[in-house]
């Protein structure tokens, strides 16, 4: 009997915690729908609810350095175990399509309109990222992400220098920008350096989703207050007894 107590109590509790979990805003965040295959975007395929016209390509999961990916000027392949470089090229952690997008060459940024924001909330965009060179080039580069969402200032991540024929492997990335309307245009733009040494920038996985605001943590805590205030009675009362 003591036991359907606690457990109707936990409910009570339970059932008083707001919901936190907010939708992703970004569709088609890992660029697995695609209008023609692989290839390279805005030239031979594009990648659903995205749009760019610069020298930005998907990649198949784990065949970069080995298939490649065609475009304007034919088939492009990365660095990677496949053609000669123990790089540690693998794929991202989401396992399936990534983009490469040269950031020395041919740069415009990848770009996809959020709609149903509210202004001046936060919104936290989360993204996989990694840097590397393009097969059949030699030499050190850099390689770096800038993203920005509407008019709000443009956030970075670090510069990651790269040996020649190197991989950065993939990391976590995780800006929060305020929305100035209700709806915005998220940008990746890739940024290489040297030219003549193809740097190209990786991304995969991104997600774009409303921050609680405190009042929302206050009211969760409050919720498993209750519950656990509940518990502590509970067991009051069976001490007692």
């Amino acid at each position: 009997m003591q036991r359907i107590q606690l457990l109707a109590a936990l409910a009570v509790g339970v059932a008083a915690v707001p919901a936190v979990a907010t939708p992703n805003l970004v569709s088609n965040g890992s660029f697995e729908n695609l209008t023609n295959g692989l290839g390279q975007l805005g030239y031979n395929t594009n990648a659903v609810g995205w749009t760019t016209n610069g020298y930005n390509f998907v990649f198949g999961a784990t065949d970069a350095d080995s298939v490649g990916s065609n475009g304007v000027y034919g088939n492009l392949k990365l660095w990677g175990p496949a053609n000669g470089s123990a790089n540690g090229l693998t794929a991202s952690p989401f396992g399936g399509n990534y983009v490469g997008a040269d950031g020395a060459f041919g740069v415009a940024p990848i770009q996809q309109v959020l709609t149903g924001l509210t202004v001046g909330a936060k919104y936290a965009i989360k993204f996989a990222w990694g840097g590397i060179q393009q097969y059949g080039f030699d030499g050190k580069q850099t390689e770096q992400w800038e993203v920005s969402l509407g008019g709000a200032p443009s956030q970075s991540t670090a510069i990651y220098d790269n040996p020649s024929h190197g991989f950065s492997g993939w990391m976590n990335e995780r800006f929060v920008f305020v929305a100035d309307g209700t709806s915005a245009t998220l940008s990746f733009l890739a940024h290489g350096t040297p030219t003549g040494v193809p740097p190209f920038s990786l991304l995969d996985g991104v997600s774009g989703t409303a921050v609680p605001e405190p009042a929302t943590w206050a009211l969760m805590f409050g919720g498993l207050g209750l519950v656990g205030g509940a518990l502590r009675s509970r067991r009051h009362a069976a001490v007692a007894a």
